[in-house]
């Protein structure tokens, strides 16, 4: 179940999926785009997860780390009905 999103991440989710779209990103390219502070995207890439427009793997190289894929707006909206 897709969730609504408060302005400050829907803001932030635009931004990535400009650049992303629905590629996989790190959470190190998630603050260079942002432009954040590490702490702010860890808590916007949580807040995005438990609202369903995010899905989180593990990085195949190194399990340490993860891997994000944002679900396309028109899916994720769509999912809210």
């Amino acid at each position: 179940m897709v969730k609504p999103l408060p302005k400050w991440i829907m803001q932030r989710y635009s931004l990535l999926w400009n650049k992303f779209k629905e590629d996989l990103f790190s959470h190190d390219q998630a603050i260079k785009i942002l432009k954040d502070k590490e702490q702010v995207v860890s808590v916007f890439l949580s807040d995005l997860k438990k609202a369903g427009w995010l899905e989180v793997t593990l990085n195949p190289k190194d399990t340490r780390f993860r891997m994000y894929k944002l679900k396309e707006p028109n899916k994720a909206v769509k999912e809210m009905i």
